[in-house]
């Protein structure tokens, strides 16, 4: 059943693609097509052309259409963006389905919201669930962060370790309870774990407007003194939160973002401890499979229309708004189409690239994106032919210098692998994220940058193994990689990689560069991850956050009646709220927070 129903999904998103392109043919022979059937409601016209489908151009589609507004969505590749599935090619056989590649090992965290929100309004075709239901939580404790050199495993910040959360609620005992996780295995000496402990609490206890004001501007590896401490301290408390978790480098990385970041977790695991949500989250499946096809069946349904392999080349300006846009077929050639608003969902490096001068004039916030800064977190997909036994099926390698994470696909899926994917012969998949290409390795000596593809495979199974075979068991046995893959954003010129996707980074006062989903060029806003948004992270939540944001700035300059689409605000620790108040004031005054002792 599940390769039939994988099968009919293939097939199904093969068929749009050919729809794709047959449109695309008509368009060109056309010159001049519409986005979509024009429809009229009131003085505002209706029509939207939406350009990007990963996760903030398909929420800003499902907004528009539930309320009324006729969407078409375009997409230089397949749906989904950086979430979707990627098959590997040539990999079936027998009747099943090709060896799933995915981006990376992909969780989900109990504050998000937004994306939450999102999938419990997608129904699972035949069943009465929705894709919600599709996630599997798991405990913060699950997962696991091997190291090398036979050391016990780390636990970078408060990951891992369970307290009274009414202790917590107190300056002094969180501080007393983050000393003890910082001190445990005894990899950091009382005197740092004391230290990180008050940075901690000096961050929780900032208010809003130190955060912005001074805290945006102050790098992680600054605001917790990591150069002048020891390697431990460097690796748990810098590197393990930044570069392990979200892909940022500790150097160069906002406090105010990373700070926010814990902020959240350290919430979502007081819930958990008091009988709350599980912290994590993962899927049962495929990507494809378990979220993004029931979300693009359900969007047809409610007559969005897709044009994946159309990429958007040329934003039109005609009378100080945007007139029409050039698209470019998967087939070459390119055709003009008009609609009465437009949504760009590209990724950074591509918007920017749209930006005409006249454009960036008409907005001069479109031309502040070019101080943004990108970097690579991309990935690679082993597959095995044995069930893996790595933990609780989701790693955090804190050693590996390329900053490896990964993710075993049956410990979360409950399928027949060898009967649904591959030859027969593949048992499992490892999805592994390379969150650092720019650090040396320790097989070669090169950063990924500079490695052929078979030598980022030699380098990762090294690092993987030196962390998982150190200790006298042999958990990644050799022989056992059947096939494997690398994004296929990653590309090889003969003397370094290329990177097709690469993922915005939140640096030192980077917030003041980013646009806000509402330009002020009239009837054209954004919907990509550099949008100013509460969650501010380049993450599925914080592009659902900036695709709802978008479809309400729209909303808005269209003088609809709809009710506009949910937003929510980043939680804080109530217990703190009269310590951040008081915050607020001394920064005004020019003074430090009361716990920054340096």
């Amino acid at each position: 059943m599940a390769a039939r129903h994988q099968n009919h999904l293939v097939s199904r998103r093969a068929v749009l693609r050919g729809a794709a392109a047959a449109a695309a043919s008509a368009g060109l022979a056309a010159g001049t097509a519409q986005a979509s059937p024009r429809r009229r409601n009131g003085p505002a016209g209706t029509t939207v052309a939406i350009f990007g489908a990963g996760i903030g151009g398909l929420t800003a589609a499902h907004e528009l259409a539930e309320r009324g507004f006729a969407v078409t969505v375009y997409d230089r590749k397949e749906l989904g963006g950086k979430s979707r599935t990627i098959p590997m090619a040539g990999t079936g056989a027998g009747g099943r389905a090709a060896l799933p590649g995915e981006h990376g090992a992909r969780g989900f965290t109990s504050f998000y919201h937004h994306v939450h929100d999102t999938m419990r309004r997608i129904p699972v075709p035949g069943t009465r669930k929705t894709v919600y239901d599709n996630l599997i939580p798991f405990s913060v404790t699950d997962p696991r962060y091997p190291r090398s050199g036979n050391l016990p495993d780390g636990f970078p910040l408060m990951f891992g370790f369970y307290f009274d959360p009414a202790e917590a609620l107190t300056p002094r005992g969180l501080q007393r309870i983050l000393t003890e996780v910082f001190m445990k295995n005894d990899l950091v000496p009382l005197p740092e774990a004391i230290h990180m402990a008050g940075r901690v609490v000096t961050y929780l206890t900032s208010s809003e407007e130190r955060r912005f004001g001074q805290w945006e501007h102050v790098s992680w590896w600054d605001f917790i003194g990591a150069g002048t401490r020891s390697a431990q301290f460097q690796a748990l408390a810098a590197t393990g939160l930044t570069r392990a978790l979200v892909a940022a480098k500790e150097y160069v990385a906002s406090t105010r973002t990373m700070g926010n970041m814990m902020e959240g977790f350290f919430i979502a695991l007081m819930r958990e401890l008091t009988g709350g949500p599980k912290v994590y989250e993962v899927l049962n499946g495929p990507t494809n499979q378990a979220w993004l096809d029931p979300w693009i069946a359900l969007l047809e349904d409610m007559g969005v229309r897709f044009r994946p392999g159309e990429a958007l080349e040329e934003l039109v300006v005609a009378d100080g708004r945007i007139g029409g846009a050039r698209i470019r077929g998967a087939h070459g050639g390119s055709t003009r189409i008009e609609a009465d608003w437009y949504v760009c969902a590209v990724p950074t490096d591509r918007a920017r690239a749209l930006w005409t001068p006249e454009l960036r004039e008409l907005d001069p916030a479109l031309g502040r994106m070019d101080a943004l800064n990108l970097d690579w977190m991309n990935g690679m997909q082993m597959f095995v032919s044995e069930r893996l036994d790595l933990g609780k099926g989701y790693n955090i390698y804190l050693d590996a210098p390329w900053r490896l994470t990964s993710y075993t696909q049956r410990a979360f899926w409950d399928v027949d692998y060898p009967a649904v994917y591959g030859d027969g012969a593949v048992a499992d998949g490892l999805t592994i994220d390379i969150a650092d290409w720019d650090t040396p390795g320790i097989l070669f000596g090169k950063p990924a940058k500079y490695c052929t593809h078979e030598e980022i495979y030699q380098e990762t199974w090294a690092q993987l193994t030196a962390a998982l075979n150190d200790d006298g068991r042999i958990q990644l046995p050799d022989g056992i990689v059947r096939a494997w893959m690398i994004d296929p954003g990653i590309v090889w010129t003969g003397s370094e990689n290329t990177n097709d996707e690469p993922l915005l980074v939140n640096t030192i006062g980077s917030w003041d560069n980013r646009p806000t989903a509402r330009t002020r060029v009239p009837n054209l806003f954004l919907a990509a991850d550099y949008v100013q948004t509460n969650f501010d992270l380049a993450t599925m939540e914080g592009a659902n956050e900036a695709g709802r944001s978008a479809a309400n700035a729209l909303l808005a300059a269209a003088g609809s009646a709809a009710t506009p689409a949910r937003l929510f605000t980043r939680e804080s620790i109530p217990a703190f709220e009269p310590l951040r108040l008081a915050d607020a004031a001394r920064f005004r005054a020019g003074q430090p927070n009361l716990f920054d002792l340096g």
